[in-house]
C-alpha cells in the first residue's frame, strides 16, 4: 500500500537486509495510518479526532541506553561522556542483522521518506522504517515532507530502524538494557529498539545535526524554540524539555519558526523539523491556545488518561507520567511560517526552570554573562521528561541540550558567542520555575507573568527602564515592567524569610562554580568575570 501515484520500490529494503516483508505501507496520510492504528487495537481517538496512543514501558528518553559507533568519524572528534557512549562498531553489525530479520518476520511494515532542515542547503533526506503505523505517524508529523515530485527521485541520506517490541541482548549486544537507541555516523543509520517513545527518533535526528552541521557546514545547531515578528525580528528560545521553549514561541501575534530545533548560519534562522512535539500537562485553551486547538485529526496524543467514561482528555492527570506529549505538523498551528526559514536574531532568551527560587522572573545579561550561562545551561529537570525523574531536580546541561550534542560544548558555545557579538544580540535569562521560595515551598511562576515580561522585550518596552543589579549572580533585573507585579522581579522579595534565601542563593552559586571548574580552562576573562561572586 502507498499513497497514489508513488512507487516504493522493494529492492531499497532489500539492500538494507529486509527480504522477506511482503506489505509494505509507504508514505501512508495520516488519516489512513491513524485508522490502521485504531484497527489494530493500538490507539483510540478521542473527542476531537487525534489519535491517542500509549509508547508503553518507556514514556521518555533513556539518555544512559543511547550509543554512538565509535570508529574513524567519531574517535577523535566525539566528546565522549555520559550523554555520549562509544559502542564497538561489531555491536552495530549485531543489532542490525538481528533488527532487520526480526521485521522480516512481520506481516507489515511502515515505510516513511521525509527530511530534515528547512532550508535547502543543509537538506538531509531520511528514511524512516516503523514495526507499527502509529510511530509513522510520528515521523511524518515531526520531520519535513517532501513533495510528490521529490519522493519520485528520493535517496535517503539517513535511515531511522525503529522496532519498538525488538529487545537487544545485554550480554551480547554490547548495551546495557533490552532498550536502545545507536547511532553510526559512518553507515548513517540510527537504531532504536525496545522502546515506544517516539521522542528517540526526534532526538537521534538531532544528534546527527548536532555532529554535521557545525563541523561540516559552519552551522550553529541549537536546542531551541524560534519566532519572528511582523517587522522581521526573530527571537530565539534556548531551554531543556519543560522550561517552556514550545508554550513561549507559540504566540499568536508573532509567526512560528519551530518549537525545539534550529539551525543559524551567516544568514538567519531556519528550522531542522516539520512539526511539534508538545507536553500536555496541565494543558489549557486559555493558556495555551494554539497547541490545545492542535490537537486535532493528524495529531498523535501519546500517555494520556480520558475522564472517566468519556473520550475527552484529562490533561491534569499524570498517572502515565508527567511528559504527555502531542505531536503535529506545523502547520496545525495558525501561524506558523512557511518555509521555516527568517532572518537574525535579535534577542535571544534562555529559559530555565529554577527549582530553587533564587533567580529572577527577567534579567539582562552581559555577553560574558550570556556565555556562562550558556556554557552552563542551569535549569531543572522536569518530571516524567527522562526515565527516573519524578520531581524538579537541578542539573546543568552544557549548550540547554548535553544530551543531544555529540562534539565538545565549547565548540558550541564559540560558535554563539562569535555570532553574539558580531550581531549584537540581545540576551535575556526568564525563570519558569519557583517564586517565593524553592520547590515544595515557593510556587511556579505564572506564565502570564512569562508571557509579559516576553512582550515587553520584545516590544522595546525594556530598553528605557530602570534596572537594578543582583547580589551575588550580578544580573540586571528591571524594577517595574507592565502586567507584572514589581515585587516578583526581584526574587529575594518574595522570600518570607530573606536570610533563607541569602543562604539558597549561595547555594545555587557554589553549584555554578563547581560545575564551572571542567570549562574554565578553555574561557577567557570575560566569561570567568562572569561566575556568581560568593
Amino acid at each position: 500500500m502507498s499513497i497514489p501515484g508513488i512507487f516504493f520500490p522493494e529492492q531499497k529494503l532489500i539492500k538494507l537486509g529486509l527480504t522477506h516483508s511482503d506489505n509494505i505501507h509507504y508514505q501512508l496520510g495520516p488519516e489512513e495510518l491513524a485508522a490502521q492504528t485504531v484497527a489494530r487495537g493500538q490507539g483510540v481517538y478521542n473527542h476531537t479526532g487525534a489519535l491517542c496512543i500509549n509508547t508503553g514501558k518507556f514514556t521518555g528518553r533513556c539518555p544512559k541506553d543511547k550509543f554512538i559507533v565509535e570508529d574513524h568519524l567519531t574517535r577523535d572528534t566525539v566528546h565522549w561522556n555520559d550523554f555520549n557512549q562509544p559502542i564497538d562498531e561489531k555491536y552495530f553489525h549485531i543489532l542490525y542483522k538481528k533488527m532487520m530479520d526480526y521485521l522480516g518476520t512481520k506481516e507489515e511494515i511502515w515505510v516513511r521518506d521525509a527530511y530534515a532542515c528547512a532550508d535547502p542547503a543543509y537538506r538531509l533526506n531520511i528514511r524512516v522504517i516503523n514495526e507499527n503505523p502509529w510511530s509513522n505517524l510520528f515521523a511524518h508529523n515531526l520531520f519535513l515532507r517532501p513533495t510528490e515530485d521529490e519522493l519520485e527521485q528520493f535517496e535517503a541520506d539517513w535511515h531511522i530502524i525503529q522496532a519498538p517490541h525488538f529487545y537487544a541482548n545485554p550480554e551480547t549486544d554490547g548495551v546495557r538494557n533490552s532498550n536502545f537507541s545507536v547511532v553510526s555516523f559512518s553507515h548513517k543509520m540510527i537504531l532504536i529498539g525496545g522502546s515506544g517513545y517516539t521522542g528517540e527518533m526526534k532526538k537521534g535526528i538531532f544528534t546527527v545535526l548536532n555532529f554535521l552541521l557545525p563541523q561540516n557546514k559552519k552551522v550553529l545547531s541549537m536546542h531551541c524554540s524560534a519566532n519572528v515578528g511582523e517587522e522581521g525580528d526573530v527571537a530565539v528560545f534556548f531551554g531543556l524539555s519543560g522550561t517552556g521553549k514550545t508554550t513561549l514561541s507559540a504566540d499568536p501575534q508573532r509567526k512560528l519558526i519551530g518549537d525545539d530545533e534550529h539551525g543559524w548560519d551567516e544568514h538567519g534562522i531556519f528550522n531542522f523539523e516539520g512539526g511539534c512535539y508538545a507536553k500536555c500537562i496541565d494543558l489549557s485553551e486559555e493558556k495555551e491556545p494554539e497547541i490545545f486547538n492542535a490537537i486535532k485529526p493528524g495529531a498523535l496524543v501519546e500517555n494520556i488518561q480520558f475522564f472517566p467514561g468519556t473520550d475527552e482528555i484529562d490533561f491534569s492527570n499524570k498517572s502515565i507520567t508527567e511528559n504527555t506529549r502531542v505531536s503535529y505538523p506545523l502547520h496545525f498551528i495558525s501561524n506558523a511560517l512557511n518555509p521555516a526559514v527568517a532572518g537574525l536574531p535579535t534577542n535571544i532568551f534562555f529559559l530555565t526552570c529554577d527549582a530553587t527560587g533564587v533567580l529572577p522572573p527577567v534579567a539582562k545579561l552581559t555577553e560574558g554573562q550570556a556565555m556562562y550561562q550558556f556554557i552552563s545551561g542551569y535549569t531543572a529537570k522536569v518530571a516524567g521528561t527522562e526515565a527516573g525523574v519524578i520531581e524538579p531536580k537541578s542539573t546543568f546541561s552544557a549548550c540547554f541540550g548535553a544530551p543531544f550534542l555529540p562534539l565538545h560544548p565549547a565548540k558550541y558555545a564559540a560558535m554563539l558567542g562569535n555570532k553574539m557579538k558580531e550581531q549584537k544580540v540581545n540576551v535575556w535569562l526568564i525563570n519558569t520555575g519557583w517564586t517565593g521560595g524553592s520547590y515544595g515551598t515557593g510556587e511556579r511562576i505564572k506564565l502570564s507573568y512569562t508571557r509579559a515580561l516576553i512582550c515587553a522585550v520584545l516590544n522595546g518596552r525594556l530598553n528605557n527602564v530602570e534596572f537594578e543589579t543582583m547580589p551575588v549572580f550580578q544580573f540586571q533585573i528591571p524594577v517595574a515592567c507592565e502586567g507584572v507585579p514589581a515585587e516578583i522581579l526581584n526574587p529575594k522579595n518574595t522570600w518570607a524569610d530573606k536570610a533563607a534565601y541569602d543562604q539558597k542563593a549561595n547555594a545555587l552559586a557554589e553549584q555554578f562554580i563547581s560545575n564551572f571548574k571542567k570549562y574554565a580552562s578553555g574561557s577567557g576573562e570575560e566569561i570567568l568575570a562572569a561566575a556568581p561572586q560568593v
